[in-house]
């Protein structure tokens, strides 16, 4: 028989192209996919189940469906209806709870069921933080030099904390957790997304962060790594970051984008935000300033030769499929090529004219 797999946060597109993904294995005979929104995507031959695994429930639905793989995708900095993802909305707090409490429920479901083999968890880069003394290169066993204080990052070291303790009590169920880099794809989930669809990018004067994303498309493969797809070895139990290769700085993505940015001082950002949310930024928070302040960069060795897996795009590639998808900004590259070479041509001629004129002087 093949694998039964649950999939929680089903109503956020993301999560549903993983679902159909995994109907197209031959090594997953059922899916089922849950959450307390209805989907905004086609979920294909799946079966879905309105739970909320805030609540007990999630367990009956463990053991009704006899699930043997729990993939749990529910963990973000919104909850379904911010950002055009449809659903319930409701804001931080809902999100809290959905991340932390909602995680907490899912796996005493799972240490109640004999059923389940594996366990498969997505969780975020922002674990590490952003601090001005962090390392220049983050690695799985790198502790963050300030621990989180507040907002999604509080909430994925929290989740990390819940999945350790299972994964001692659990020691017969394989263990996955996934540490994505900043996402980027067409279905713009991510508050970064948001972010770089503004017209003018606020920056913190003084400051160009180094950057790392990962494609839709790359979150999706290393799911079904970590599930153990048909085709694919056994993967190992553990933690890993997944980003794409190379690093950008904040001021190229801006150039990329054709998005002219707006360097501010620190605490007038932080004094902006309720501004800067009304114009778009959802999720302009505390911790995506950090972010936008000092950058965070991973180590994917240990995901390359352990997990076996290496994202097919890398950072720069991610974020011009990104661009690709979205509308010009108001500086776009190719017109700013088109000034620069125009530029270009006319310098030597004055220069010409210069020599010509000073030599005549001369003569």
């Amino acid at each position: 028989m093949g694998k039964i797999v649950l999939v929680t946060g089903a109503a956020r597109p993301l999560s549903a192209r993983f679902v159909r993904r995994l109907q197209r294995d031959p090594g997953v005979d059922r899916v089922v996919a849950v959450d307390m929104a209805p989907p905004v995507e086609d979920l294909g031959a799946a079966e879905f189940v309105v739970a909320d695994i805030r609540r007990p429930g999630i367990g009956a639905v463990l053991a009704e469906h006899g699930v043997d793989t729990v993939v749990h995708t529910d963990i973000h900095g919104a909850p379904p209806g911010a950002g055009g993802t449809g659903g319930v909305g409701g804001g931080r707090a809902v999100a809290k709870e959905t991340n932390v409490i909602g995680t907490m429920q899912l796996l005493g479901a799972c240490q109640r069921s004999l059923a389940v083999r594996r366990l498969v968890v997505r969780s975020s880069t922002s674990v590490y933080g952003s601090a001005p003394r962090d390392p220049a290169v983050f690695d799985v066993t790198t502790p963050p030099k300030a621990l989180p204080s507040g907002g999604f990052a509080k909430d994925v070291a929290e989740v990390e904390g819940y999945v350790r303790g299972f994964a001692r009590r659990r020691p017969d169920v394989s263990v996955t957790v996934l540490r994505f880099a900043q996402v980027l794809g067409p279905t713009g989930e991510s508050p970064l997304a948001a972010y770089f669809a503004l017209p003018v990018l606020p920056t913190v004067l003084g400051y160009d962060p180094r950057l790392q994303f990962v494609h839709e498309d790359d979150v999706l493969s290393a799911l079904g790594r970590a599930v153990g797809m048909a085709g694919s070895d056994q993967p190992p139990a553990g933690t890993f970051n997944v980003a794409g290769a190379g690093v950008m700085l904040l001021s190229q993505c801006a150039r990329r984008l054709g998005r002219p940015t707006l360097p501010l001082l620190l605490p007038a950002i932080r004094w902006g935000r309720s501004a800067l949310r009304a114009v778009g930024a959802t999720d302009f928070s505390p911790e995506q300033i950090r972010m936008l302040t000092h950058g965070r960069v991973v180590r994917t060795d240990h995901t390359r030769d352990v997990l076996g897996f290496t994202p097919a795009h890398t950072t720069e590639g991610t974020l011009t499929a990104f661009a690709r998808g979205r509308a010009e900004g108001l500086l776009p590259p190719r017109t700013v090529a088109r000034t620069v070479d125009r530029v270009a041509e006319l310098l030597p001629r004055s220069g010409q004219g210069r020599t010509v004129e000073e030599a005549g002087r001369r003569g």
